[in-house]
């Protein structure tokens, strides 16, 4: 439940909704949090004014990009209109969730109304601060908006739900202990916020006090207030119009701008919406359940890399301890490329965690929020809602797409140290693939039918193994002195057959053969022991070192 907590949260404010309106882009805010945020436009961009000229299409219009600074170059705000007395440029402030919002010009007047029944000033706008859509109030103001029952039933559960002490609502930093709740505001005040901000005089002294507890229960007691039309304000929704996808009343079917719309049974869609959010919902838990998983191995990952990381340097140390003392300038180089690759390897990994566990708690919020959601009885209020949780559901599952579960690193290191260089070239001593881009050859077959020897000369013959796929750009014969002495290339080219000339009589050959290409060589073939003899035929015999296996 904790990770559903910044879903009831209000983008200016930071604390929990009180009062939500639900804004045409579908994004919430705090009635009071939308009336601060308020800023008043030139005459000319009145609705009245647009739908003089007849450019206006329907209550609210949202302002052109082009006639109003929504974003700010230096920090990506959005900000008010400039150039005008009536609504000089201010500086942005972030709210306690990082959202940037513009106070307004001059401090709204004192007033002991509720902020849906305090008057708004002419030819206002407002600017969601999630999608920076903004838009033009009509002479509405803000009780032109929806307000979201279902997320306030979800906040009361949530907040029933939580053992600890009540906050004070209206402390600025870390909330204090509330010590007393005003069943008229419906608000929790800390000693010095409730001295500060509700006095005990005027039309506040009538107000009841009662303590956090007690406060908690007459909130969970109170019923639940009917759903009415936003332009009627004393009829009930009675149908859901399909094409605006709201609910509305029998009034606005009969008079109002739904009359040829199509519209259908308020109890029909609620189960209708309910049961896409829930298929939804299926969706995003498999991929939240993968993440999980991915998680996990994600983890593990880290723990392999560091295993891998230390027995990769010990067996580099070792290689590095068995040469000479010229070696050791070059092994701490060698080491710290190791060290380099160890943390870019667990800085790869460790941002992909963080990333990934961030949009699973993002998605696990999400979650329990439309499972609460589901669970309300208010059809109409899960209508007004439930289209844009279907598209966030959505839009989150697709975020889980192809990729997001893969990591972005191996645990093994593809880095090898060959040792086979001179002592003279050790600085040019450096790291090898170990997973080269293609393979070797595969080692190559003597055809013993076709090798044979004629007084001082022998001819070999080979071929590659008949399911080899990887092509050999050339091969190597090898032959030793004829008394058991070392080998000495005789032959290197494409050709499968060489003939060599020049050997001494009635001596015994050992002939080897290896193919190679771009990558490197194949091993050797088996040794092929070859007789010269003069007007003697080839002896065809396994050498003494391929009878013992070696």
């Amino acid at each position: 439940m904790e990770e559903m907590e910044e879903e009831l949260k209000c983008p200016v404010c930071g604390s929990f909704y009180r009062e939500p309106i639900i804004l045409p882009c579908s994004h919430n805010l705090c009635q009071a949090c939308a009336r601060n945020i308020l800023v008043q436009t030139p005459e000319s961009e009145s609705p009245q004014s647009r739908r003089a000229s007849g450019s206006g299409v329907s209550d609210y219009d949202y302002l052109d990009l082009d006639k109003m600074s929504l974003y700010s170059e230096a920090d990506s705000g959005y900000g008010s209109y400039g150039g005008f007395a009536s609504a000089p440029t201010t500086p942005c402030q972030k709210s306690p969730n990082g959202v940037r919002v513009f106070p307004p010009a001059m401090p709204p007047p004192p007033t002991h109304l509720s902020p849906a029944l305090a008057p708004v000033p002419r030819n206002s706008c407002i600017t969601c601060p999630q999608c920076h859509r903004s838009l033009i109030l009509d002479d509405r103001g803000l009780r032109g908006f929806p307000k979201n029952r279902v997320l306030e039933g979800v906040i009361d559960r949530y907040q029933q739900s939580k053992a600890a002490a009540l906050k004070c609502q209206l402390c600025e930093k870390a909330p204090k202990e509330a010590t007393v709740m005003c069943e008229q505001c419906d608000v929790f005040y800390c000693d010095p916020c409730r001295l500060r901000c509700h006095p005990p005089r005027g039309p506040l002294a009538k107000h009841r006090l009662v303590p956090p507890a007690q406060g908690r229960v007459s909130r969970r007691l109170s019923p639940r207030k009917v759903s009415t039309c936003t332009d009627h304000e004393l009829e009930n929704h009675s149908m859901y119009c399909v094409q605006c996808k709201m609910p509305v009343c029998y009034q606005c079917l009969e008079e109002g701008k739904h009359s040829s719309h199509e519209v259908k049974a308020l109890g029909a869609m609620w189960k209708l919406h309910k049961s896409q959010l829930s298929q939804a919902l299926n969706g995003l838990s498999d991929r939240a359940k993968e993440a999980k998983e991915f998680l996990v191995q994600l983890r593990t990952m880290v723990q392999q890399i560091q295993e891998n990381s230390v027995e990769f340097e010990a067996c580099l140390v070792a290689q590095c301890d068995a040469l000479i003392d010229a070696l050791n300038r070059r092994k701490a180089q060698l080491l710290a490329r190791v060290n380099k690759e160890h943390e870019h390897k667990l800085k790869v990994v460790r941002d992909q965690i963080s990333h990934c566990t961030v949009k699973l708690r993002q998605t696990t919020g999400l979650m329990e929020y439309c499972l609460e959601v589901i669970k309300e009885n208010d059809p109409s209020g899960f209508l007004q809602i439930s289209d844009a949780l279907i598209r966030r559901v959505h839009l989150t599952e697709d975020q889980w797409g192809k990729g997001t579960l893969t990591p972005r690193m191996t645990t093994d290191f593809d880095l090898s140290l060959d040792n086979s260089p001179l002592l003279q070239s050790i600085h040019q001593l450096d790291f090898v693939q170990v997973k080269a881009s293609s393979p070797v050859p595969a080692t190559p077959i003597l055809q013993l039918e076709e090798c044979c020897t004629h007084n001082n000369s022998a001819t070999l013959s080979w071929k590659q193994p008949p399911l080899s796929t990887v092509a050999a750009d050339g091969y190597i014969l090898e032959l030793d002195d004829g008394s058991g002495g070392q080998f000495r290339e005789v032959y290197v080219g494409k050709e499968t057959m060489c003939t060599v000339d020049g050997l001494h009589f009635n001596s015994t050959y050992n002939a080897r053969v290896k193919a190679f290409n771009k990558t490197g060589v194949s091993p050797y073939s088996k040794t092929l022991v070859l007789q010269t003899s003069e007007g003697k035929a080839l002896q065809q015999y396994p050498s003494e070192r391929e009878l013992r296996g070696v």
